[in-house]
């Protein structure tokens, strides 16, 4: 019988999106490719990662939720840098419940797949980008049981850059910094931006994107988490660009541009910022969780 291989490939994705605190998030034009094989032990393969190799491993895990891994062989080809905001757990998640679900043709729908990564991940922002693709707008409370969401497709014209700072910061340590409750003021603030770059995006209308991506209540109160990181962000309009927002948990921002201006706006950052951080010109995807044929 020949050994079953499949290879997965899911996007990362930038979450909260400015005033989209735990409701709003993008899939991002960089990949986690996994590559699983039936070799008849287990085993996973990080690559350059440093990642736990067992079990206990989150990839592992979310495809054990559905099939045991007993006898498969998984490998990094590709993967998105850990621990900066870019949803590299949520691609893991949903990598895994992919893999199993197309090794062992257990039919899943993507909302099935949507719904048990929200279950392991614990709130649905990127794991909805990474199955569906595009931005989408995620119910974070799912009062019906199930959790819930809406896709928008990327606007023509509007691209991301990313600036990813060297340290890490743990999500753990980033949720901590957002007290319980929060000044109504603020909250109202960011129900209307949210809503105004809502329209902004289905209509495609670049300038009411510009003018809605400021936040009131996650990003200045992690301030201390990546002072360079906000002071770019406050910057921005020097860059020529739309705007900047953290991306997910941080410290990374990703800068909203235009295609005509990607490359000058591309540029300034690096000289701005190419001491402390990686430059990266990715642009929003359409594409979702998928596994190409072999």
């Amino acid at each position: 019988m020949t050994a079953r291989r499949r290879v997965v490939r899911v996007p990362a994705s930038s979450a909260n999106l400015g005033p989209g605190y735990d409701v709003m998030a993008a899939a991002l034009d960089l990949f986690l490719e996994l590559e699983i094989e039936e070799t008849g032990e287990f085993r996973f393969d990080p690559g350059e990662l440093n990642l736990p190799t067992g079990r206990d491993n989150l990839l592992v895990r979310a495809f054990e939720s559905l099939h045991s891994a007993d006898g498969i062989a998984f490998k990094l080809n590709e993967a998105i840098p850990l621990g900066r905001g870019l949803g590299s757990s949520a691609a893991a998640i949903v990598a895994g419940l992919v893999a199993a679900d197309h090794l062992y043709e257990l039919a899943l729908s993507e909302q099935e797949i949507f719904a048990k990564a929200t279950e392991i991940e614990g709130h649905p922002d990127n794991v909805a980008a990474a199955v569906f693709g595009g931005f989408v707008i995620c119910d974070p409370v799912s009062e019906g049981g199930q959790p819930d969401c809406s896709r928008i497709a990327t606007p023509d014209g509007l691209e991301g850059i990313l600036v990813i700072p060297g340290e890490e910061v743990p999500t753990e340590q980033a949720r901590a910094a957002i007290p319980g409750e929060i000044p109504t003021r603020d909250a109202l603030g960011n129900i209307f931006n949210t809503a105004r770059l809502t329209l902004g995006l289905h209509r495609g209308d670049l300038d009411l994107i510009a003018a809605s991506l400021r936040d009131r209540i996650h990003q200045d109160r992690r301030r201390d988490l990546y002072p360079r990181s906000m002071e770019l962000i406050e910057a921005v309009d020097e860059l020529g660009a739309l705007g900047a927002t953290i991306s997910g948990a941080g410290p990374t921002v990703l800068v909203w541009t235009t295609w005509q201006d990607a490359g000058k706006v591309h540029g300034e950052l690096e000289r701005r910022c190419g001491e402390w951080a990686e430059i990266r010109r990715i642009p929003f995807t359409e594409q979702g969780a998928d596994v190409p044929e072999l």
